[in-house]
Formats: C-alpha cells, structure tokens, sequence
C-alpha cells in the first residue's frame, strides 16, 4: 500500500492529544518504512489473530530510534524509551474478531519472578505475562503503525477519551465509564501511526473482511522493572 501525500497532510491535522485525549494521530509518520515492514510480515505466519513478535533483530532496529515509532515514543516519554512488546494484529475474512471495552493491564517478561504487587500471572503464546502495579502500565505507551487502510467499516480502534486519567477501573464501570467519556474511532490509512496512553479504555469490532487490517502494536517503556524480573522486549 502507497502513502498518499495528500492525505498524509490532511492526516497531521488531528486534533487530539496525549495528555487530553490520552491519543494523538502521526499522520504518514510510519511512511518511509512501509516497504521494509511488508517485507518482514510477509516471512511470518498468515492467519494468525494476533501474532506476538520477539527476539527478530529487523523488527528491533525498525522500532528504535532511528525511526519514527522510536522517536514518537522518546519524545512522550523521554529516554530510554524501548519496545517492550510487539504483536502484529490481521484481521481477515479468515481470522476476524471483535474485542470488548477493556484497559491493557499484562506485561510481556522474560521470565516468571515472583515479585510483591506482581500477579497474577498468565502464560500467552508461550509468554510470560503477568499485571504490574498500575503506575507501570500508566507510563507507558502504545504506538499502532498501521499497515493498511483502518476507514469506519475496516475495525478502526474505538477508544474513550480521558479514560487514561481514571487510573484502574474496575470492570463494572467501564460501561458507565465509557458512557461518560464518549466514544471516537481512530481511522487510519497505511503509514498512519496512532499513540495511545497505554491504559486507555479501547475496543474494535470485527472487520468488514474485504482486505487486510493490519496493525504492528508496540508497547514502549522508559523504565525498569524492579528486582529480576527483565522486560521481555522485541
């Protein structure tokens, strides 16, 4: 898929902002390195729902700072801001789904560390996750490259503005939670990048299945994790 200048420009426009909205649109950011991400989805598996993506050095030196997701993501939370978990999502006629209002609230890490204010714990893809206190997950970032066109019947991401602000929010609340917020569809075209305040409230629908959806989500980090227990990484 080609960038179009055009819309690039019209793209930057976005109104919303990470510390307001808790999102912010990088129209065309993402660009210049299409060509170097088709190449490397295309040596992965196909019809995966969600493929998460670890220990690939062309994945880890696009997400650095030498590119446009690294630079976003030391610009907002300041260095040394580094990809602390990747998964490549593709919905399609074959593997298409619909995802519930919910906050991100696992981490991706090396190894199982019993550790106080850690847990539980949860083994996904042959991964260890497990849910940190909230302050690690409120500062962190999630960027989206997307890779394809995301218009209002492709799944665009439904996000609550604001909600990143409410700290933990126990599950019977979302719903009022999202009420009182609102509701905006962050459309995209390839190149796109979307940045969200990771504990945004978020949700999508299933996908009209006419093409590909597909979105590099990456979580950034600027910091550490405390005794041994090690980020996972890219």
């Amino acid at each position: 898929m080609q960038c179009d200048d055009a819309d690039r420009a019209r793209g930057m426009t976005s109104s919303f902002d990470l510390t307001t909205h808790g999102a912010a649109l990088y129209g065309g950011a993402a660009c210049a390195m299409l060509p170097a991400l088709d190449r490397f989805v295309a040596t992965l598996p196909a019809d995966r729902a969600g493929l998460r993506l670890h220990g690939r050095p062309l994945l880890a030196d696009l997400l650095g700072p030498g590119h446009a997701p690294g630079r976003i993501a030391a610009a907002v939370l300041g260095l040394p801001a580094r990809p602390v978990r990747a998964i490549l999502f593709d919905k399609t006629a074959a593997t298409n789904w619909a995802l519930g209002w919910h906050q991100d609230r696992t981490i991706a890490v090396r190894a199982r560390v019993g550790t106080p204010g850690f847990g539980p714990w949860t083994v996904k893809a042959g991964i260890q996750h497990v849910e940190p206190p909230f302050a690690i997950i409120a500062a962190m970032l999630t960027v989206r490259i997307h890779l394809d066109d995301v218009p209002d019947d492709n799944a665009p991401l439904l996000i609550a503005p604001g909600s990143h602000t409410l700290g933990r929010i126990a599950e019977g609340a979302i719903a009022d939670t999202v009420a009182r917020c609102g509701t905006v569809a962050c459309t995209a075209r390839a190149g796109d990048i979307w940045a969200y305040a990771t504990p945004i409230l978020h949700a999508s629908a299933a996908a009209s299945g006419a093409g590909h959806r597909r979105v590099l989500q990456v979580d950034f980090s600027a910091s550490g994790l405390p005794g041994d227990l090690a980020w996972l990484g890219v």
